[in-house]
């Protein structure tokens, strides 16, 4: 199983949004895929159709109890794609891990034990706390969605420098698989700039893909769906399959499944 972290410690840059139709993309075509809800707001499994009353085992228990990931998985209406949702509860999951030993390391012994999937996404929190520890120390890889603004370049540096501080201490396998501009508006000359900085400072690490400014993309969670089933042919929807496309070429080869 192929494992990818999706982690930007800074908030509204379409991280979520990217997690929930990357998945739903790779499980259209044929992969069998798990979507990890990080983020205590569960935002990720709101948006994929997974109500609060049907989160009775989430990634609380995962972490915390040490609770089997089949045994918190849910069915999500996408053939191929199941969720493991999260609750409120992981608000409190970074204090209570404070104590525990292989705090980093819960989420990679879950995945461990877990072998019925093509490929893992991890949608992280806002914060490069114990949440997202965990899903840099348990991944293969890391996706990292970025907006086209001037800040946005400051937080992919102390991201960088996180990654880099995880694969000296806990995971020195992990790598980037690429970093994903999003929220992005050619009306906007800033938006141009931002994006020729960070593909001559990141080169061909960057996709070639942008996600587009999109109201379809913000309808589609109140809904409880992914853009690629609430408006499969809007610009957001068309780029998210463009970026699922390359994200799919940039895997290894030989850990391709479909």
């Amino acid at each position: 199983m192929i494992r990818v972290a999706i982690a930007n410690q800074k908030g509204g840059v379409g991280k979520t949004t990217t997690a929930i139709n990357i998945a739903t993309a790779f499980a259209a075509t044929g992969w069998k895929t798990l979507l990890i809800d990080l983020d205590p707001q569960g935002n990720a499994s709101t948006g994929i159709g997974i109500e609060s009353p049907d989160r009775e085992r989430s990634s609380y228990d995962v972490l915390v109890d040490q609770a089997p990931l089949s045994a918190c998985t849910v069915q999500t209406r996408i053939p191929g794609l199941d969720i493991v949702p999260a609750t409120v509860d992981l608000s409190g999951a970074e204090v209570e891990l404070v104590s525990v030993d292989n705090r980093t390391d819960r989420l990679r012994q879950a995945l461990a034990r877990e072998s019925g999937y093509d490929i893992c996404f991890i949608d992280c929190p806002p914060s490069l706390g114990l949440l997202t520890l965990n899903a840099l120390t348990a991944a293969d890889t890391l996706l990292v969605p970025l907006q086209c603004e001037f800040f946005a370049l400051e937080g992919l540096s102390q991201l960088l420098q996180t990654v880099e501080r995880v694969q000296q201490r806990f995971n020195p396998d992990l790598g980037i698989v690429g970093v994903a501009l999003t929220m992005f508006d050619r009306r906007n000359r800033l938006t141009d700039q931002v994006a020729d900085d960070v593909r001559s400072c990141l080169g061909n690490l960057v996709f070639e893909a942008t996600i587009p400014r999109n109201v379809r993309l913000s309808e589609a969670p109140s809904h409880g769906l992914p853009a690629l089933v609430y408006d499969h042919s809007c610009p957001g929807s068309r780029a998210y399959m463009a970026l699922a496309r390359e994200l799919i070429s940039r895997l290894p080869e030989q850990r391709k499944a479909a």
